[in-house]
């Protein structure tokens, strides 16, 4: 069978990697790929968004499965462009995907099928939104109501920092459309988890319970990122609190794709919070998550194709996941300025350590040298029977990759 995984992150560079071992697997393809992923698949020169170039390498090169990483492609509609082609697709065409690029609808799905979240009100213009504002306590949440890769969520305890981060949204256009609409949130207090489920719409079989960590700096402070770093299984996921998701949150989201006829093939993402009032959705993803990815797959036993194939099926019943025993951490070398302004093209060096997996996110050959081409450029992860073990292995990979204002933070895995 022949493979095309669509993206560039250190999230599609771990799907690869996994992808990789399965012996079903004659040829195996990226677009665009990054540095390291081309160790592992041919890299296609072709962004994730070009909808109509994708389409056109996989008919070309026989490709017989896309597997789609990033959320922007699915919101362009690739998995339809691909069932309208013939070729099968992993990821929720853009009509399903809505449930992650507009958090207004799914938030009022949430709330017609009687899943815990936040209290929350969409505002469609600037002197709404700020009027809006005093119906809320603070701290305050600000969200641009589409995608805004990871950035568009501001939580201040200033109200006049909430009201510019509304103005910047929606009159500077920041995150163009995406804050043409803002949600406002109740805030919600506790340890955020992140359960990635697979689910071919009849069936959900979720995954380990993960933690990221979103802002940049230590502490939890400074501005939210894509994800700092992440580790799995979260000690905060209980038997009782697992009982909580599946019995609150995880069946009734399926009801939820039944009830409105949503024929879902994919990965949806939990974004979760352990509220003193019990487990509350912040919000659902229509992918694979990053760095959440990078610090699960590796404890998956099964072959991933062999999952996939289920789900693009709707045959997913019939799957039993099956996860390694012990831990995984990972930890991120960002870019100095990131989630800001930030240089690219710094030489990265990288010393052999074959106790960690180093998951390339933004980074390329350039006359063979290898460089930075992202504000997150890797991640290392790694295994251990404890969390504290797989949590020294990952500091023990970043520690062997170097490249000019290179940062990380320093307490992944500390803050449960």
């Amino acid at each position: 069978m022949n493979v095309l995984v669509v993206g560039g992150g250190g999230r599609e560079h771990a799907i690869v990697w996994k992808l990789a071992a399965s012996p079903g697997i004659e040829k195996l393809y990226c677009a665009p790929g990054n540095g390291g992923i081309a160790e592992l698949a041919v890299c296609a020169g072709i962004k994730a968004t070009d909808i109509d170039g994708i389409v056109s390498f996989a008919k070309n090169k026989g490709v017989d499965l896309v597997v789609i990483g990033p959320d922007e492609p699915l919101s362009l509609g690739l998995a339809d462009a691909c069932g309208a082609a013939g070729i099968r697709a992993f990821g929720p065409r853009r009509a399903e995907a809505r449930l992650e690029w507009s958090k207004s609808y799914a938030k009022d799905l949430m709330l017609k099928y009687n899943i815990p979240t936040a209290r929350y009100r969409l505002c469609n213009d600037a002197e709404e939104a700020m009027s809006a504002l005093d119906t809320f306590n603070g701290p305050y949440v600000v969200k641009a109501d589409g995608l805004a890769l990871g950035k568009g969520v501001v939580i201040s305890d200033d109200k006049k920092a909430a009201e510019s981060a509304i103005l910047s949204m929606m009159n500077d256009r920041i995150f163009g459309e995406s804050g043409a609409s803002v949600v406002l949130e109740e805030y919600l207090e506790g340890p955020e988890m992140t359960v990635l489920a697979f689910t071919d719409g009849k069936t959900i079989k979720p995954m380990l319970c993960s933690q990221d960590h979103k802002r940049a700096y230590d502490g939890d402070l400074g501005p939210n990122t894509g994800g700092m770093g992440a580790f799995a299984p979260s000690p905060v996921y209980t038997e009782n609190v697992r009982r909580e998701c599946e019995e609150k949150i995880f069946n009734p989201t399926l009801d939820l794709l039944k009830g409105e006829s949503i024929k879902y093939h994919g990965v949806l993402y939990f974004g979760l919070m352990l509220t003193g009032g019990g487990v509350r959705v912040i919000e659902y993803n229509s992918r694979f998550g990053d760095p959440e990815t990078q610090a699960v797959l590796p404890l998956l036993k099964n072959d991933l194709l062999d999952v996939i194939e289920a789900v693009v099926d709707e045959r997913l019943e019939s799957v039993e996941l099956e996860w390694e025993r012990g831990y995984s951490a990972c930890v991120i070398a960002a870019s100095g300025g990131y989630p800001g302004k930030y240089a690219t093209g710094c030489e990265i060096s990288i010393l052999p350590n074959p106790n960690t997996l180093l998951f390339h996110a933004g980074t390329q050959r350039v006359n063979g040298i290898l460089v930075t081409s992202g504000g997150r450029v890797l991640g290392a992860t790694a295994l251990g029977e404890t969390l504290d073990e797989a949590i020294g292995g990952a500091y023990g990979g970043v520690g062997h990759v170097s490249f000019d204002n290179m940062y990380y933070r320093k307490d992944i895995g500390r803050k449960l």
